[in-house]
């Protein structure tokens, strides 16, 4: 370190490194988190002023360093000091598969009937990209794909923006060790990356695509010239073996390496045992097979890996493959099967999926009769007709999809099953309600517009009505309302005013005292204000915000319920999509309907004609931001007062905030007005404002 760097600059930077680098481990890898995200984040720019300071400061294994570097032209190919070799696949997926392992490893050893089982380390066979990450003195300095097995290539810098991976291992500063493992993509991640993809492919992005299993997601992460597309990948990883070591005793066993490599904060997947004999082998087989879809990622089997070190050498490699190790395959997750029709569900916030009708095919682990083609553009884009022979596939919780057409047994006279029109289809009515059905733009997906009146949708309007920041109904909880809308109780928002105790007493595990509050949480949610009452509506586009903004600027329902299209634009922050939205709501007979009803029993409140000229507009045009907590206010209450002076409260600090309302635990946002130079006053100093 050069001299032109304080000490104490030098000496809080490595504080802070390893601080950053402790909590990242607790919170990606042992998911036990232990500092709020806020102070993280504070940590985290403390450096980052730091190094950008001094430079000199910025090491390899910085917290900083994940994301960096420039887009490249190619990967530069690495020589693997130990090749990555892959082991042999056992296809039986019965028990036998297991007894013939360990048959064949008995035999190679030449054990007799009455020796001693032989002990095993068995592990998942996770469905990813095999990875070798070399650290040298126990920092991060390599990459590389498994390649051909004796050359990969360096995709350090992508590797680099998994948190998961330790940029320097704890406790070990050894010349070279080689930590061998898998990236993969979980599930859930895999789901939400498909979603986006398909929005940005609806909004006309071109050039983009969905992805067909997490696999290929996290392969195509993992080899992107950009580390900055890579970063917003969603990557894991599990580490499961060692490549080249230098100056360091390597345990006995297997088990003994990834327990040493977990002390080093190593990700290592829990889900593994020691066992002895085929006996042993069967039963983990069995085991994980049976909650093999409750696992947050794919497997395509488990692996058996001799335990003993010695007896590994001893049996050496056979056409490089190692004899002393198997992987044990489950039945397959995709299959082939006919599309009989395609129908179209409506979800709970009125999303129009098609829905392929499908020939019934063991997959996964079940019986598959329907899957997912997500969108209209999905379903054209894949070119799936009724009658094509399709790939199904089915992973653990996630719903059946259709991956793909098979080409050479697709539909041979095409022009008689037209490309899917969606809106053709339903003549441009929602299945379930006849509802209109719209598709606003840059949306992948059309919807029901019936959302007050669509019993598909019936639930979640429910629980968007009776939510805190909605008409506030204490006690209506997603499980009640289950039960309420199951037995027919509730069939609109109006019949939630007519329940009683007694009615409610008849649901399972209610009792008097229960349903006696839910009954005056009803009747205290029918005073309320206009703002309330229209967000409470779920009107699509209309966040709480918008909804103030209409009821300051129209003041009353019924001006709302009459104005054009033009009109709406004239409000603060609404545009075509969100005029065209409210406008279209309106225009529902049945929302109407729903609307008189709701007034019927007994919802009101207070009419301000003409409200957008009040006279207590003491902060209007003024933009502010709340951050920490308030001696006396809540955020609802700081936000009601300012919103209703005519200020405007957002979430993020910028140029155009005004004030910066400061409480205890102020967090990022107070640094942010400090750097921009924006006023920041405290509760006190706010109630001085209003006045």
């Amino acid at each position: 370190m050069t001299m032109s760097v304080p000490q104490a600059s030098q000496s809080r930077a490595q504080f802070l490194r390893e601080q950053l680098n402790h909590h990242a481990h607790l919170y990606y890898v042992l998911d036990q988190p232990a500092l709020p995200d806020i102070e993280y984040d504070r940590l985290f720019q403390e450096l980052q002023a730091l190094e950008a300071q001094y430079p000199e400061l910025r090491t390899a294994d910085s917290p900083t360093q994940r994301v960096l570097g420039k887009v490249l032209e190619g990967f530069t190919p690495v020589e693997h000091a130990v090749p990555m070799l892959s082991i042999r696949t056992e296809t039986d997926t019965q028990a036998s598969g297991a007894e013939n392992f360990d048959a064949r490893v008995r035999r190679e050893l030449e054990l007799t009937a009455d020796a001693p089982l032989v002990e095993y380390a068995c592990e998942l066979k996770f469905d990813g990209l095999a990875m070798n990450l070399r650290y040298e003195h126990g920092v991060l300095v390599q990459a590389a794909t498994r390649g051909d097995g004796e050359t990969g290539e360096d995709v350090t810098q992508n590797i680099r923006t998994i948190k998961q991976i330790p940029l320097r291992l704890l406790n070990m500063t050894t010349p070279v060790l080689e930590v061998r493992g898998e990236v993969y993509m979980r599930r859930d991640e895999f789901e939400r990356l498909n979603e986006r993809q398909r929005e940005l492919i609806a909004a006309g992005h071109k050039n983009e695509k969905t992805f067909v299993n997490p696999r290929n997601a996290a392969a195509g992460a993992v080899r992107q010239l950009d580390p900055a597309i890579a970063s917003k990948r969603p990557l894991s990883f599990f580490a499961y073996g060692l490549g080249e070591v230098q100056g360091w005793n390597v345990p006995l066993t297997h088990s003994g390496i990834l327990d040493a490599l977990k002390e080093m904060g190593m990700p290592v997947c829990a889900e593994r045992t020691v066992v002895k004999g085929a006996a042993g082998l069967i039963a983990f087989h069995q085991r994980v097979g049976q909650h093999r879809d409750a696992l947050p990622f794919d497997i395509d089997g488990v692996v058996y890996k001799v335990n003993s070190l010695q007896l590994q050498k001893r049996l050496g490699f056979v056409t490089r493959e190692p004899r002393w190790a198997v992987a044990h395959k489950y039945p397959a997750q995709e299959q082939i099967t006919r599309v009989l029709a395609i129908d179209i569900q409506v979800g709970r916030t009125g999303k129009l999926t098609p829905v392929a009708k499908l020939e019934p095919v063991f997959v996964g682990g079940t019986t598959v009769s329907n899957a997912t083609l997500h969108n209209e553009d999905e379903t054209r884009r894949k070119d799936v007709r009724i009658g094509d022979q399709v790939i199904v596939r089915r992973a653990g919780d996630v719903i059946p999809e259709v991956v793909s057409v098979v080409p050479d047994h697709s539909v041979t006279a095409r022009e008689r099953s037209a490309s899917f029109d969606l809106f053709k289809q339903l003549n441009g009515r929602c299945p379930v309600c006849g509802g209109d059905i719209v598709r606003e733009e840059g949306e992948a997906d059309w919807r029901c517009t019936g959302g007050l009146f669509c019993p598909a949708q019936r639930k979640q309007a429910i629980l968007h009505f009776a939510g805190r920041r909605a008409m506030d109904v204490e006690g209506l909880g997603e499980k009640l309302v289950d039960q309420l809308v199951d037995s027919e109780l509730v069939k609109t928002l109006a019949d939630l005013y007519q329940l009683d105790v007694a009615t409610l007493m008849q649901l399972e595990r209610m009792g008097e005292k229960s349903a006696q509050n839910l009954v005056d949480g009803l009747n205290a949610s029918k005073k309320t204000t206009l703002a309330r009452f229209l967000y409470a509506l779920g009107i699509r586009q209309v966040g709480e915000a918008t909804a103030k903004d209409l009821a300051s600027h129209f003041g009353s329902l019924d001006r709302i319920m009459q104005v054009s299209v033009d009109e709406l634009l004239q409000v603060s922050d609404v545009g075509p999509i969100v005029a065209s939205s409210i406008h279209r709501f309106f225009a529902q007979a049945h929302n109407l309907e729903v609307l008189q009803a709701l007034r019927d029993a007994g919802i009101h409140w207070d009419e301000q004609v003409g409200a957008k000229e009040t006279s207590a507009q003491l902060l209007a045009g003024q933009v502010f931001v709340l951050t920490g907590t308030l001696p006396n206010l809540s955020r609802d209450d700081a936000t009601a007062l300012i919103e209703a002076a005519g200020g405007k409260v957002t979430g993020s600090v910028s140029k155009k905030t005004n004030y910066v309302v400061a409480g205890a635990e102020a967090g990022s946002k107070l640094q942010k007005a400090q750097e921009l130079g924006v006023a920041v006053i405290d509760e006190a100093g706010l109630k001085d404002l209003l006045g």
